[in-house]
């Protein structure tokens, strides 16, 4: 099987969907019947591009600000998706919301529903084009995968499609989220004044659907000397409209307790993971919740709420928490501090149920969605 699988997220900083498209493009190439064309926005290749760090574009901006620019766009992709094929596709693989037109079997990965939840996480001309192109597209698949039973459960009642026209395949875990002695992260945690096992950390871009501010009212409820030893640290981009959080989060800032990283690279956000304490994950909404599983194959506790996909992904590893009450997680959080049993039981817990996730089986269930698709 030739699949067109588009890649031209990975043009972008990784996050959730990039890192999806990156590990599963690397997964299938274990499958011995699936050969990979990949397309970037602009070109075919059969390589990945390197990550993106932010700023790698500065119209980004500016085409939000233009009449029309996404449409523009995604003319301008199809015209290139479309001249630029030099051998037969068998398959398309969209893995990041509304396909391109293609002629034949078409499969697309939906991660989650937040534009419809909390569309305000979009800007608004790219929530009209998801708007005005997901359905239709999700019409005309051929299947759907999604990364949770929960998300084919929603959106099968919302497009209202029958059961056989979805295939769940759960994400996988890198290689490089592992358990790690602290000599060996020293260094990075040094860059950041904190010791290992001695600070929190929150993964997710600063949005409201990330719900950081829970994070950040009971961080401030701890008592003086723990919030000093225990500083939380927040790693992620801003949000397209990250003023958002601004008042709060500069509050928190000022008090010293409480680090901003912005983005990381990859092997320092796993080595991070590998250090903390627990990672706090106190999300609205999630199509499966990938830093949860990354900091449990860690060996890191997590906490976080028990919504949408989420208890799919931590099962009995996870520390459960209301999302509006910052006792619970203040509650949460000096128990992994002050009670090193209950802390060691939710560690093995989550290297346990970590083991559950692949990206060998989510490679393997795409594949068979491809077969699948095509009629065999």
């Amino acid at each position: 099987m030739r699949i067109a699988l588009n890649a031209r997220i990975l043009q972008a900083p990784r996050t959730g969907i990039g890192h999806y498209v990156a590990e599963l493009a690397n997964a299938l190439a274990d499958e011995p019947d699936v050969e990979l064309a990949l397309f970037h926005g602009w070109g075919w290749s059969s390589d990945l591009p390197e990550a993106a760090m932010p700023g790698y574009s500065r119209l980004t901006p500016l085409l939000r600000q233009i009449p029309g620019a996404y449409q523009a766009r995604r003319w301008l992709e199809q015209k290139r998706f479309d001249q630029g094929r030099s051998k037969t596709i068998d398959l398309y693989h969209e893995p990041s919301l509304w396909p391109l037109s293609f002629d034949g079997p078409t499969v697309i990965t939906l991660h989650d529903l937040t534009h419809l939840h909390y569309p305000d996480t979009q800007p608004p001309s790219r929530l009209r084009e998801i708007e005005r192109r997901l359905a239709d597209g999700v019409q005309r698949a051929s299947l759907i995968l999604t990364d949770s039973q929960y998300i084919a459960d929603e959106a099968q009642a919302y497009f209202a499609l029958p059961a056989e026209r979805f295939v769940v395949a759960p994400l996988g875990v890198a290689a490089r989220f592992h358990p790690r002695e602290p000599e060996a992260i020293n260094a990075v945690l040094k860059t950041h004044g904190v010791e290992a096992r001695e600070y929190f950390l929150c993964v997710g871009t600063l949005e409201p659907r990330k719900n950081l501010t829970l994070a950040l009212r009971a961080h401030a409820l701890l008592p003086a000397a723990v919030r000093q030893g225990f500083p939380l640290l927040i790693a992620g981009m801003a949000g397209w409209q990250g003023e958002q959080f601004s008042d709060e989060l500069r509050a928190a800032l000022a008090t010293g307790d409480v680090c901003l990283l912005g983005y990381l690279p990859d092997e320092a956000l796993a080595q991070l993971l590998a250090g903390a304490r627990a990672l706090i994950f106190p999300s609205l909404y999630e199509g499966f919740g990938l830093p949860v599983l990354e900091a449990m194959a860690s060996g890191t506790p997590v906490i976080l709420t028990q919504h949408s996909a989420m208890p799919e992904v931590a099962g009995d590893a996870g520390n459960y928490i209301a999302p509006d009450d910052p006792d619970t997680l203040r509650d949460a959080m000096i128990r992994l501090i002050d009670d090193p049993l209950h802390w060691q039981v939710c560690r093995e817990a989550g290297l346990q149920q970590a083991k559950l996730f692949s990206w060998e089986r989510c490679a393997k269930a795409t594949a068979r969605a491809y077969r699948q698709a095509m009629g065999d």
